[in-house]
């Protein structure tokens, strides 16, 4: 590439009459591609942010590996025995039991509501802390103290709470139908009530979490589901959610039948699945703008073929090469995809930061689990991005430099 050939270009790609502005065409054809360029980032961004956002916000009060039981009765009556295997498995950080189950909730009223009560340790026990639940309490925490000494605290999600007026020192009364006996007289079942002190209020985010859960004692959510000393599994926290699965399978060996384990991937597979193949489907569809804005290109330079047809064929006439030729028409397809993705790049990046950073698109937690679009953009996905709207523009040039390549003078000469 010479300074002729540069010249030669960068005046094809300019307006008529002198002007060194760029030609009309050249400027939809940058266009073109900065707008296929910045939809996939911003796109691609909204993605990589709902798949983030809602993982962080699920493995909240979800751990990474959850060590269950085959069957329909959901307890592990040896569950110290088994926790102390899990602590030696490589990769393993904490380990600690947990309850869940569900029950009737009752607060000062006729209204009642089902709800998820979940027993976990309390703050401040000697079991290391699996996840980050206790981190959210925006009143109170998760002690779960009461006056008498027996800890019977229940903390709240924020928006329950809302709906049924309920306020830290409330009294909740827990309807369970756990470890319910025939009534000897009636031969009926009999439900199993309990009563408790609401010490905290937590809000994570999460829709489904806020809305539904009731935090508990381990002790008081064995009685409510009739467990005894038995629990509902084990909760694992791994050095990295990345190596989950891999130590997921070991903690499997290591126990033998009757456990078995389940990653968060595993226990939220359905909706991580459906993001990944949201994200795979809107890449194609975006992908398809930047192959139309190619074809722009195209167009544009074949135009620009037929429009400098004379002085193409002057101009090898005078012993400008073949190769010359195509190299000018190489250029002029390189800057259009270098400058159309530069500006592509620009705006996506900047669109997509001030929509995370301002939460400028507001969603409807009930129906989407966040209260905001999330957009976190990623540098490889960016490099890729840029990579494929240069290659693309480029690839769209081998056709008209070959036909301007091919042209003979005589003929270009005589063209009108």
């Amino acid at each position: 590439m010479n300074r002729l050939e540069l010249a030669i270009a960068w005046r094809y790609l300019r307006s008529r009459r002198g002007s060194r502005l760029l030609s009309f065409i050249s400027v939809i054809a940058i266009g073109g591609i900065a707008v296929g360029i910045s939809a996939l980032i911003v796109i691609l961004g909204v993605m990589n942010g709902l798949q983030s956002d809602l993982r962080e916000k699920i493995l909240v009060a979800s751990p990474d590996v959850r060590v269950l039981t085959f069957g329909n009765e959901l307890r592990v009556p040896g569950w110290r025995a088994a926790m102390e295997k899990v602590k030696r498995q490589p990769g393993v950080v904490a380990v600690a039991p947990f309850v869940l189950t569900q029950a009737l909730v009752r607060a000062g009223s006729s209204y009642t509501e089902g709800a998820q009560i979940a027993g976990i340790e309390p703050t401040g026990a000697r079991l290391p802390v699996v996840t980050t639940i206790r981190d959210h309490a925006i009143e109170g925490d998760f002690r779960f103290a009461t006056a008498d000494g027996r800890r019977r605290g229940a903390v709240v999600g924020k928006t329950l709470a809302e709906r049924m007026s309920i306020v830290p020192g409330s009294q909740l009364t827990l309807i369970s139908a756990g470890g319910m006996q025939a009534n000897a007289v009636t031969g009926g079942f009999l439900p199993s009530v309990f009563q408790a002190e609401v010490t905290g209020i937590f809000e994570t985010g999460m829709y489904e979490y806020d809305d539904k859960y009731v935090f508990v004692d381990l002790a008081l959510a064995q009685q409510v589901q009739g467990l005894d000393t038995a629990v509902t599994g084990l909760e694992v926290r791994t050095v990295s959610r990345d190596a989950a699965p891999e130590i997921a399978d070991s903690i499997g060996v290591a126990l033998g039948y009757p456990y078995h384990t389940m990653t968060w991937v595993e226990q939220n597979n359905a909706l991580f699945r459906a993001l990944k193949l949201e994200k795979l489907g809107m890449s194609v569809i975006l992908s398809l703008i930047i192959m139309v804005a190619a074809f722009n290109v195209v167009s544009t330079l074949t135009m620009v073929v037929r429009d400098k047809t004379r002085e193409i064929g002057i101009l090898k006439a005078m012993g400008l090469p073949s190769a010359s030729v195509r190299r000018v028409f190489l250029v002029q397809g390189l800057v259009i995809g270098v400058v159309g993705t530069g500006i592509g790049l620009a705006v996506g990046v900047t669109a997509g930061t001030l929509l995370d950073h301002y939460r400028l698109i507001s969603l409807d937690p009930a129906i989407y689990f966040i209260d905001h679009l999330p957009v976190h953009l990623q540098l490889l996905d960016t490099v890729l991005i840029g990579v494929l709207g240069v290659g693309i523009a480029t690839l769209a040039t081998l056709h008209p430099a070959s036909q301007a390549a091919g042209l003979f003078p005589i003929d270009a000469i005589r063209s009108e």
